[in-house]
C-alpha cells in the first residue's frame, strides 16, 4: 500500500477571499476520488493534498471561488496580473446597472419603476452569481455559512420587493470580500518577500567552465562565484576570498558579518565587498532560507487557541443567527398582528448583520501578520499557540553558557609564579592544550595565535589526560602539567580563590612540585544580557532564573552581574528539567531559553522553548518552539511585546466583531434595522478587524 507521505502534493492557492471559503475548499478536496486527506493553510494560501488526484481536479473543487493553483516551490511563479477592470468586471457591471436603476426615476423615464427593478435584478445576478452558486449548493446540503445567509437575505429582499437594497447588499458584500482578501495578502506579504530574497540564478563553475545556472538546477558540490554587491543564491562554505556579508534575511540583523575561508554563507544574504568562491552544501529546497519559509508557513497554518475558539463559536453562531432571524420574521406578525412585509424585512436584515465574516477573520489576520513580522526580524515562531503563550509568560529560565554568555571561553588573567619568560610559558601551555579535547583548550590556542606564536613547533611527548584534573606531557626532559591545583604539591590558594570569586575558571601550569603560572579563563557575558533581564523586569516578568551546570561561584558572579532574580548552579540536564517543572507549578507559564542540545529536555517541558538559533543551526530550527536566528537576546523583549500586542488585538477584534453586530441587532426592537445598516455593520466590522490586525506590521524591534 502506498504511504500517505508518498502521495503528498502541495499547491499555492490564489483567489481566497475568506477563511470560510478556504474551509469549504478543503472539504471539497477531501471528498475527491482518490484523496485520503487535504489540509488548507489559509494563512500561507496553500493546500496539501494526500492521495492520488490531479491538479485539475483540485482546481475544479475550488471553482465556486474561482481559485487558481500553482506548483509549490521556492520560486514564486510570475504570473501576469489581471487588470483591475477584468478581474472585477462583474462588480463593475453590477455598479453600472445599480446607477442606471437609481437614475431612471430622476430622468422621468416612462415605466421607470419596472425598468429600475429590472436593472436592480440584473445587478444582483451579475454581481452575485458566484455567491448564489455557492449559497444554493449549501442550502441543498443544509450547510449554513456566510454565503448561505447572504443568499437567503438577498433572495428574500427581492421577494418582498426590496430590489434596490438587495442589489446594494450584493455589491457591498463583494467589496467586503475583496477588502478581506487584500488584507490577508498584505499579512502574507512578509513571507512572499522572503521567497523573493534569493536570486533565481547563480554563476557556477562546472568542468572548468563558468555558466549561469537556475537555482533549482544547482547541485551540492557545485562551486559558485559571487561578486561584490550580489546576493548569494545557495547555502555553502567559502573556498576562496573574504568579505562582509549582510545576513538580515536570515538573522534580521542588518549589520554585515565578516566572512573568511571556511565560513558558512546562506542563500538570500548579500555579499557587500569581496569576490567569493563558494562550495554549495545544500540544494535549494534544503537551504536555511527554505527551512525558514517552510516553518513560518507551517506556523501560520497552526491554529492558535483563540482561533480554535472562534472556529467552534462560529460553527454554532451561524445556525443560531438563522433561528433568531426566523423568529424575528414570524413572531411579531403571528403574536402581535404586525405587518408581515416589515418583519420579514427585519428578519432578512438580521441574517445580513449576523454574517460571521468579521468574526472568522478576526484571529487569523492577526496571527499571520505577527508571525510574518517576527520572521522578518530573524525570529521563527512555530505556531499561533506559542505566539499567544509568549504574551502570558510569568517566568523566564535561562541557560548560562551560549545564552547569557557568548559560549566561547577566553583567557582573562595570567600570573607568573617563577622565572620562566611569559612567551615561553604561553608556548608550552598552548602546545600541551593543542593535544587536548577539553573545551577550554581553544582559549589557550587562540591566545597563542593572537600573540603570533608558533606553538606547534614546541614538541610534546608522552601526552596524558588526567580525568577530572587536567593534562600533562614531556617537553624537553621535564613533565609539565596544566589543570586543577590538585595536580600540584603546593599552590598559592589566595590568588586562586580571588580569581574564582570573580566567576573565572582557574588552572595551574608547571611541574609536579613547582607551579610556574596561574591562568584564569572565563566565558564572556554577552553585552546585552543585563539589558535584557532589566527589560523583562520592567515589563512585569515575575521571575527570571539562571540554570547552569557551572560551579556555584562562577554562576553566582555572572548571575549577580546581569541581575537575574534566582541562580541554580551545578545542574545536570535532568535537574534543569526538574526546576522548569517546579517553576511551572509555581508560576503557570514558563519560557526556557537555551542553545539546543543539553537544554533539550527543559526546552521541551517548558510552556515555550526558545533556542538561540545561530544562523542556520538545524538543531534549533527543529527542536525549539521559537528560534532567535542571530543569537541576539534583545529579540526576547520584542517578541513578548509583539505577542502581548497580538493578544490585545485579537481580543479587540472579537469584541468589535460581536459588539457591532449586537448594536445593530438592538435596532430590531424598535423595528429600525434595515438591510443598509445591516450590510454596513457587517462590512464595517470586517474592515475594522482587518485593519486592526494589520497594525501588527508596525511593531518594530526597539533596539
Amino acid at each position: 500500500m502506498t504511504s500517505k507521505a508518498a502521495l503528498k502534493q502541495t499547491y499555492r492557492v490564489e483567489g481566497f477571499t475568506c477563511a470560510g471559503c478556504a474551509a469549504k475548499f478543503e472539504k471539497n478536496v477531501q471528498h475527491l476520488d482518490g484523496v485520503i486527506d487535504a489540509k488548507v493553510n489559509f494563512g500561507a494560501a496553500k493546500i496539501t493534498v494526500y492521495g492520488d488526484t490531479t491538479k485539475e481536479s483540485v482546481e475544479k473543487a475550488g471553482a465556486f471561488e474561482g481559485l487558481r493553483l500553482t506548483e509549490d516551490g521556492m520560486r514564486k511563479v510570475q504570473e501576469e496580473k489581471e487588470p483591475f477592470y477584468r478581474r472585477y468586471k462583474h462588480l463593475l457591471v453590477s455598479v453600472f446597472f445599480i446607477l442606471i436603476a437609481y437614475s431612471l426615476p430622476l430622468m422621468g423615464v416612462e415605466n421607470s419603476h419596472f425598468l429600475s427593478t429590472l436593472s436592480f435584478a440584473t445587478a444582483i445576478v451579475t454581481g452575485g452569481y458566484r455567491l448564489f452558486e455557492a449559497g444554493f449548493k449549501n442550502l441543498l446540503k443544509l450547510e449554513f455559512d456566510m454565503r448561505t445567509l447572504m443568499t437567503i437575505a438577498i433572495i428574500g429582499a427581492a421577494f418582498i420587493g426590496e430590489w434596490g437594497e438587495g442589489a446594494i447588499v450584493v455589491l457591498l458584500f463583494a467589496i467586503s470580500e475583496v477588502l478581506e482578501a487584500y488584507s490577508m495578502d498584505k499579512a502574507r506579504e512578509s513571507i512572499r518577500s522572503l521567497m523573493d530574497i534569493a536570486p533565481p540564478q547563480a554563476l557556477i563553475i562546472r568542468n572548468g567552465f563558468e555558466m549561469i545556472v537556475d537555482a533549482e538546477d544547482i547541485e551540492v558540490g557545485d562551486i559558485m562565484l559571487v561578486k561584490p554587491g550580489q546576493k548569494i543564491a545557495m547555502d555553502g562554505d567559502i573556498l576562496e576570498g573574504s568579505s562582509f556579508v549582510n545576513q538580515a534575511a536570515i538573522t534580521g540583523e542588518s549589520v554585515p558579518v565578516e566572512k573568511v575561508r571556511g565560513d558558512a554563507v546562506f542563500a538570500g544574504t548579500l555579499n557587500e565587498e569581496g569576490h567569493l568562491k563558494v562550495l554549495v552544501t545544500k540544494r535549494i529546497e534544503d537551504t536555511t532560507l527554505a527551512k525558514i519559509i517552510h516553518l513560518v508557513e507551517e506556523a501560520q497554518g497552526e491554529k492558535a487557541p483563540s482561533q480554535a475558539f472562534v472556529d467552534v463559536f462560529a460553527k454554532y453562531y451561524t445556525p443560531v443567527i438563522m433561528v433568531i432571524a426566523f423568529l424575528v420574521a414570524i413572531i411579531p406578525p403571528l403574536l402581535f398582528g404586525a405587518g408581515w412585509s416589515d418583519w420579514v424585512y427585519q428578519g432578512l436584515s438580521v441574517l445580513v448583520v449576523g454574517c460571521p465574516c468579521a468574526l472568522v477573520i478576526s484571529t487569523p489576520v492577526a496571527i499571520v501578520t505577527a508571525i510574518g513580522n517576527a520572521a522578518k526580524n530573524g525570529i521563527l515562531i512555530k505556531g499561533g499557540v506559542y505566539l499567544e503563550e509568549l504574551g502570558r509568560l510569568k517566568a523566564v529560565a535561562f541557560d548560562k553558557t551560549g545564552t547569557l554568555t557568548k559560549g566561547v571561553p577566553e583567557v582573562t588573567d595570567m600570573i607568573r609564579l617563577g622565572d620562566v619568560e611569559e612567551m615561553d610559558l604561553w608556548k608550552m601551555m598552548a602546545a600541551l592544550e593543542f593535544h587536548s579535547q577539553h573545551p577550554l583548550a581553544h582559549a589557550f590556542m587562540k591566545k597563542a595565535e593572537d600573540m603570533e606564536m608558533d606553538y606547534r613547533s614546541c614538541e610534546v611527548f608522552e601526552f596524558q589526560s588526567h580525568t577530572g584534573k587536567g593534562i600533562s606531557g614531556l617537553i624537553g626532559d621535564k613533565r609539565y602539567y596544566i589543570g586543577s591545583q590538585s595536580l600540584f604539591a603546593h599552590t598559592p590558594s589566595t590568588e586562586i580563590e580571588n580569581l574564582q570569586r570573580e566567576g573565572k575558571t582557574v588552572m595551574v601550569f608547571g611541574t609536579a612540585d613547582t607551579p610556574l603560572a596561574i591562568v584564569a579563563v572565563a566565558d564572556e557575558v554577552r553585552d546585552t544580557s543585563g539589558e535584557v533581564i532589566n527589560d523583562l523586569h520592567q515589563m512585569g516578568m515575575e521571575q527570571t532564573v539562571m540554570l547552569t551546570g557551572d560551579h556555584e561561584k562562577t554562576a553566582r558572579s555572572i548571575g549577580t552581574r546581569i541581575g537575574v532574580r534566582e541562580i541554580k548552579a551545578g545542574l545536570l540536564p535532568e535537574e534543569k528539567l526538574g526546576f522548569v517543572k517546579d517553576y511551572m507549578d509555581t508560576y503557570g507559564r514558563v519560557a526556557m531559553i537555551g542553545d539546543g542540545i543539553n537544554d533539550a529536555p527543559a526546552l521541551a517541558a517548558s510552556t515555550v522553548g526558545i533556542a538561540m538559533g545561530g544562523a542556520g543551526t538545524d538543531t534549533a530550527l527543529e527542536t525549539a518552539d521559537i528560534a532567535l536566528m542571530n543569537d541576539d537576546l534583545r529579540k526576547l523583549p520584542y517578541i513578548i511585546r509583539l505577542s502581548r500586542s497580538t493578544l490585545t488585538i485579537i481580543k479587540q477584534n472579537i469584541a468589535f466583531a460581536i459588539g457591532i453586530k449586537l448594536l445593530a441587532l438592538l435596532l430590531v426592537i424598535p423595528g429600525m434595522l434595515t438591510l443598509w445598516i445591516a450590510i454596513f455593520a457587517d462590512m464595517g466590522a470586517t474592515l475594522l478587524v482587518t485593519l486592526n490586525g494589520l497594525r501588527l506590521l508596525r511593531i518594530k524591534d526597539r533596539k
